[in-house]
């Protein structure tokens, strides 16, 4: 067994299909069938069942995906090691955060710190999924989820306010139950949201004209005249065509945790650009 033949394996076994588990390596759709069929031939078991549906773990393909597993922690747990120790501000940096974070705020810090130290390549990935760091999915996470695993080093950066706001120029609600009012705001996927649960609360018989994950998407929409949004500060206020409405409580704000790896400590530009984060928003 290879351990490439590993990786597509455990590859395979997430995403459910080769295409998927192709786009996560970065790998032909071809090339994944053909070094599937090579480990099962390996192992002398057929490890998947091939469904309309997609790719099923068999028994043995089950049994397999155990013991897979541990060997890509072992190996990716060598890599942070050594990773740790570099000591040169270049290489790469993969950082995940939320699509409004990485555009609004961190940037603009990422923008000075690779002009300062242009050897180092930041990689920002704006996604809602929360990417495992154990995994080395990303090197740096921001979130507003603080982090749960033992081995993930963690640092509260900041406290965002977020306020009500309304296109400019609109007739809108100074209180009441909201009836006659629309609503731009997350989609159900994350209905338990604080700032969610507050416009309810506040506008209960207002009705939901936009829904939408993306938090910029929200504040063009309500820019726009679609209805009122519950949005971070830092991006409505940057938005000229809203303005802030005042419902007499302001919805709930959230922090910002960055965590990473323990086994980074020592990683010099990660250091670096942490220095850089919290310097900013300090």
């Amino acid at each position: 067994m290879e351990w490439s033949d590993i990786r597509i394996f455990l590859a395979v076994a997430r995403a459910g299909t080769l295409g998927g588990a192709a786009r996560q390596l970065g790998q032909s759709h071809p090339t994944m069938g053909r070094r599937l069929r090579a480990l099962e031939e390996a192992v002398g078991h057929t490890l998947f069942q091939r469904t309309s549906d997609g790719f099923v773990l068999t028994d043995e393909g089950a049994a397999v995906l155990v013991h897979a597993e541990r060997i890509e922690e072992e190996a990716l747990a060598l890599e942070r090691r050594l990773a740790g120790q570099e000591q040169q501000l270049e290489g790469l940096l993969r950082v995940s955060s939320s699509d409004w974070f990485g555009v609004h705020m961190l940037t603009p810090v990422f923008a000075d710190f690779v002009r300062m130290h242009p050897r180092v390549t930041i990689e920002l990935v704006t996604d809602a999924r929360l990417f495992s760091l154990a995994r080395r999915e990303a090197d740096v996470v921001f979130r507003i989820v603080p982090f749960d695993e033992p081995e993930v080093v963690q640092r509260k950066l900041m406290h965002i306010d977020y306020a009500l706001y309304a296109a400019r120029g609109l007739v809108h609600p100074r209180a009441g139950d909201g009836a006659g009012s629309a609503l731009v705001t997350m989609d159900t996927a994350f209905a338990d949201l604080p700032d969610v649960a507050w416009l309810k609360r506040l506008l209960p018989n207002a009705h939901v004209a936009f829904r939408s994950n993306n938090r910029d998407a929200q504040a063009r929409s309500c820019a726009a005249g679609v209805g009122l949004a519950a949005l971070p500060r830092p991006l409505g206020d940057s938005v000229h065509e809203l303005v802030r409405v005042d419902l007499g409580e302001e919805p709930p704000g959230r922090d910002v945790w960055v965590g990473y790896h323990r086994d980074l400590r020592g990683l010099a530009r990660l250091r670096a650009l942490l220095d850089a984060t919290f310097s900013r928003f300090a």
